[in-house]
């Protein structure tokens, strides 16, 4: 019973994550409206409320177009494992209720947010596209060289709490927010989503200026929609870690779900108002700026729990 319990609950946080996506989308095309100065999506339904809903049963009810020269189960099976992965995110949530509850839960996200590059790169190879091939290479050399930078400022914070589990972060912020002790390692760390969620201003996998819609040029329909609801679900997972890290992450207040929504906001800010990096400045900030500020902050948090077992002692 309990394993049907778990599946159930499961099920239901899915079809929410998929409804939270859809929302996102419809809230990221409102926010490109208003500063673009327009509407943005408002005929159908209530001020565009049905949108999402109807950009979904277009997009699946299209024909499924399969290139000749393509590699075809690799082509059709990588936005669904794709899509699997980024919703195989959120069991590390740390919920109170009968959920999955590890006590592993940084090292699954790292486990999986890895994972996911993979499937990128095999949807631009399969296609046999040299646009979508380089759009996939790219899309690896940036996802490698940002997870450096994320997995060392995981690693300070574990130092700093001594455990695995994400809800021990929230026991640690009861008294004062990580944000304010490590302000720099906040601003690293949001670039470093943007970039691994391959968001404006790092969106070089898809390039459309130069690649024509790089890794997924050849997608369409069903396909490219599996892939787009990937991206916003991890963007949504992503936020939601920003909130943890940070800011406490004391899920049952609605605090919590206001600021979760106030960081997304941000990545569709970021879309509005910044143009596209260069990808040399890309590597250059990976490697010669955020490496060097995310490991200088792992050896202060080392030497300072250093000193305080040393003070216990």
């Amino acid at each position: 019973m309990d394993l049907i319990l778990l599946i159930i609950s499961y099920l239901i946080l899915v079809i929410f994550i998929l409804i939270g996506v859809a929302f996102l989308t419809l809230l990221e095309r409102k926010i490109l409206g208003y500063i673009q100065i327009r509407k943005g999506p408002n005929k159908v339904g209530l001020m565009g409320l049905i949108q999402p809903f109807s950009d979904a049963i277009k997009l699946f009810c299209k024909e499924q177009i399969n290139p000749m020269m393509s590699n075809y189960f690799s082509y059709y099976f990588s936005p669904v494992l794709n899509l699997f992965l980024s919703l195989f995110l959120w069991v590390c949530l740390p919920f109170f209720s009968s959920f999955f509850h590890f006590s592993l839960g940084f090292l699954f996200f790292l486990c999986c947010s890895s994972l996911s590059v993979y499937m990128i790169m095999i949807a631009g190879w399969s296609s046999n596209s040299y646009y979508s091939l380089l759009g996939g290479l790219r899309c690896v050399a940036q996802t490698i060289s940002y997870e450096v930078s994320l997995s060392i400022i995981l690693l300070s914070f574990l130092f700093l709490i001594l455990s695995l589990s994400i809800f021990d972060l929230v026991i640690y912020q009861n008294y004062i927010w990580f944000f304010f002790m490590s302000f720099p390692l906040s601003m690293v760390w949001f670039s470093s989503s943007l970039a691994e969620t391959n968001r404006t201003p790092f969106d070089f996998a898809e390039g459309e200026s130069e690649l024509v819609s790089g890794f997924n040029v050849e997608y369409g329909g069903g396909g490219f929609a599996l892939i787009f609801m990937a991206e916003y679900s991890s963007i949504l997972f992503m936020s939601m870690l920003y909130i943890f890290l940070f800011f406490g992450g004391f899920f049952i207040s609605l605090f919590f779900f206001i600021m979760v929504t106030f960081i997304t906001f941000l990545f569709i800010w970021v879309r509005g108002t910044l143009p596209r990096f260069r990808y040399d400045k890309l590597m250059y900030l990976a490697w010669k700026s955020f490496l060097p500020v995310s490991l200088n902050y792992m050896m202060f948090f080392l030497g300072l729990k250093i000193f305080i077992f040393s003070l216990i002692i």
